[in-house]
């Protein structure tokens, strides 16, 4: 098994003149009445990434909600509780304004023909991640990134016409993890291969896999497995795709500086009282590099 460190995270520049917008401008949708943090956390953690702009689409109501969290996300609101296939030409006009999208977090099941319609027709590279995975197969998305926990991932390969036996085999935790994550490559690499996936499967070993390679990582612990560290994650992926990084590259970079993160605040902490908005928040400043990347 082939671990990442942090000699494998490739930190983009900023030119001497740069100006905003520079260095990337994020779209990220979803959002519902239920779900508000999940939009926020996974914004933040784009602009922590690098990305100069960070836009938030999300039901009018939560997306004032998100205005109240951080003065730092700008955020185009809908007339709407849940998203519904109607607002899929609106977004797909807005996303032209923007280098990479993220979408799922928060978004609710409601909102799965949306998601699905919306993914099926966007044309910037993707991020797709929470509720988003639940609406789509593989044959869905192109130049995408798709971030499911193992439940996440029975689903969409469920979603994608991949057979029961295969779908128990990568799905049983009980079985050898590089046995599973190669089973994954091969249907990368098979039926799916024109539509160049690469999939982040988060666990206490991440993997990331495309039909060409598989990289593993191993920062984080058990503090991790709460609430928001997903949504995290998954914001760190689509800031780094942002900033130019490819879909392979900006998993790796966001899977161990994710974990890191992790492992830093349960040190600072002494314990697992940190929680996902800690990973974002500048309070211990854990996202230097000098604590992060040493």
């Amino acid at each position: 098994m082939r671990f990442i460190s942090n000699k494998n995270i490739v930190t983009p520049t900023r030119a001497k003149d740069a100006i905003k917008g520079d260095s990337g401008k994020v779209l990220v949708i979803g959002g519902s009445e239920d779900y508000v943090g999940a939009v926020a956390l996974a914004g933040i953690a784009a602009l922590r990434a690098g990305v100069d702009w960070v836009t938030v689409a999300a039901p009018e109501k939560v997306g004032w909600a998100v205005n109240a969290l951080s003065p730092d996300l700008v955020v185009k609101k809908f007339p709407c509780k849940n998203f519904t296939e109607k607002f899929v030409g609106q977004l797909l006009k807005f996303e032209k304004g923007f280098d990479a999208v993220l979408i799922g977090n928060g978004l609710g099941l409601h909102a799965k023909g949306f998601a699905k319609k919306f993914i099926k027709n966007s044309k910037k590279p993707l991020v797709i991640d929470a509720d988003g995975l639940k609406a789509i197969g593989l044959q869905d998305c192109d130049n995408a990134l798709l971030t499911p926990h193992l439940g996440e991932l029975r689903i969409l390969l469920e979603n994608s016409g991949v057979s029961h036996e295969i779908i128990s085999f990568v799905s049983n935790k009980k079985m050898n993890l590089k046995k599973r994550v190669e089973k994954i490559k091969g249907l990368l690499g098979g039926k799916f291969a024109s539509k160049n996936p690469v999939i982040l499967l988060k666990g206490p070993i991440d993997a990331i896999i495309s039909k060409d390679i598989i990289v593993y990582n191993k920062t984080g612990n058990p503090g991790m497995a709460k609430a928001g560290t997903g949504d995290v994650l998954a914001g760190l992926c689509v800031g780094f795709l942002g900033r130019g990084l490819s879909l392979f590259q900006s998993a790796v970079n966001a899977a161990y500086i994710n974990g890191a993160l992790g492992d830093l605040l349960l040190k600072k902490k002494k314990g697992y009282s940190f929680i996902a908005s800690d990973l974002v928040g500048d309070r211990e400043h854990v996202f230097s590099s000098t604590y992060v990347l040493q």
